[in-house]
């Protein structure tokens, strides 16, 4: 529902969950501290709202305070520009950003429309996508061999996965390592490499090595380390000699 909006008024949401009701913290108290550090006077000022003052800080208000309740209702709270107090309390409000953040129109849409342009840039590059490159980013998104699946299931699962999560697609699509993981993938989909003792180790499976490439530690990603070591000075022969086969 989208709430019109006046000049000088406010619409503020809960950013994470929208109940029925949610009453925010309206006074700072030992259990919980509403305080502003305020950098003129180098020190933290308690905040509270109250109806009949003019000010939002404790150390503002008079002896007659009377403590106003802030609620959301159905994860929404509308605040009129006749009650700048309120405003300003919810402005300088600890939870502000983290529980609540007021509604911009303009930064929402502006945000929606990088996000619905990243998702038809997305589309775009996964529909030209060549066989080889499908192939590629299967093996990097999906961690399966791709062939044992057909060019348009490859196709659709692909296209989905960029309009679902269409940054991280372009991500991928940019690393520059993209095609050498991929190679890497493909050397253990072809039994050229081959992982023993519980995937902790990498091991040559050519006609003319059977050498162990290395050990893997505990958590990291093998095919990473595997393409970062054929990338090296002592294992650019061996990504040769596994491309030849």
């Amino acid at each position: 529902m989208k709430y019109n909006v006046k000049a000088g008024d406010k619409v503020y949401r809960l950013k994470n969950s929208s109940p029925l009701s949610f009453m925010l913290p309206s006074r700072s108290t030992k259990r919980f501290p509403l305080l502003y550090f305020d950098e003129k006077t180098n020190s933290n000022r308690p905040l509270r709202y109250a109806v009949n003052q003019k000010s939002p800080f404790e150390d503002e208000q008079d002896g007659n305070a009377i403590i106003g309740a802030v609620i959301f209702e159905d994860g929404m709270l509308s605040v009129p520009k006749t009650n700048p107090v309120l405003q300003a309390f919810l402005h300088y409000h600890p939870m502000n950003g983290q529980v609540f953040e007021e509604l911009n129109y303009e930064r929402d849409a502006e945000t929606e429309l990088e996000n619905m342009a990243s998702e038809v840039d997305a589309l775009i590059a996964a529909k030209e996508l060549s066989i080889e490159e499908l192939e590629s980013v299967s093996r990097i998104l999906f961690n399966t061999d791709p062939m044992n699946f057909t060019t348009a299931e490859l196709k659709r699962d692909v296209m989905v996965f960029a309009k679902r999560n269409p940054q991280e697609f372009l991500d991928v699509l940019g690393d520059p390592d993209l095609k050498l993981e991929s190679k890497v993938r493909k050397f253990f989909d072809e039994g050229h490499l081959t992982f023993r003792n519980n995937e902790r180790e990498v091991w040559f499976n050519t006609k003319s090595n059977k050498k162990k490439m290395m050990n893997i530690p505990f958590g990291e990603n093998p095919f990473t380390l595997v393409s970062l070591y054929l990338q090296s000075d002592e294992g650019i022969d061996s990504l040769t000699l596994l491309e030849s086969q």
